[in-house]
């Protein structure tokens, strides 16, 4: 008997999918060319389970991607609920900062498993890009960063982020940027 595609998964399934995620997170960003095996073995389930979840390297590695992207998204709604918003704004700067460095050698993963002819393309930054909007709309709602500036304008000042070494002493470098950004988008905030 077939499943569904998008029929949910039993409990032990599901458990076994996130240990899989987990460790080849932990892995692919140490070494992009992890054999799929050690990240099997290492997850403690078969192939047969692994191949089940993920059955190529692309399919694990964008799988990752999309779940990585997807939990810095979240965590703006979490922010909005405790925090001002301009306040859950820079922190959530700090959250995608703290992705994009710690991931670093993600990408290079990433980088291989879309590049190849036949290739699935990257996946869009689309969650990302809505949680900055969200959390831009509510800063302009409450006064407190200049009316009419866009998600694709946060990302894009954002972007010098990654010319800092995520191998280095990055953190105090960007965290000078994103203050930097904040200031910016403070100044002609009609509520200041």
């Amino acid at each position: 008997m077939g499943h569904e595609k998008d029929a949910p998964l039993r409990a032990d399934a599901q458990r076994n999918r996130e240990r899989i995620l987990e460790v080849a997170v932990a892995e692919l960003t140490r070494s992009a060319d992890t054999p799929l095996s050690v990240i099997a073995k290492k997850a403690c389930v078969g192939q047969g389970t692994f191949y089940r979840n993920f059955p190529s390297r692309e399919a694990l590695v964008l799988e990752i991607y999309r779940y990585e992207m997807q939990q810095v998204a979240d965590s703006a709604a979490e922010l909005l609920q405790n925090r001002e918003p301009d306040r859950a704004l820079r922190e959530w700067m700090d959250r995608l900062a703290r992705f994009a460095m710690t991931k670093a050698g993600l990408a290079d993963a990433i980088r291989q498993a879309t590049s190849g002819p036949g290739s699935p393309e990257k996946p869009a930054h689309s969650p990302v890009t809505e949680a900055a909007g969200h959390l831009l709309r509510r800063c302009e709602e409450a006064g407190a960063i200049r009316p009419g500036v866009t998600a694709d304008d946060l990302i894009l000042a954002m972007g010098g982020l990654w010319q800092l070494d995520p191998a280095g002493d990055w953190q105090p470098r960007a965290a000078r940027l994103l203050d930097l950004i904040m200031d910016g988008l403070r100044v002609g905030a009609p509520g200041r």
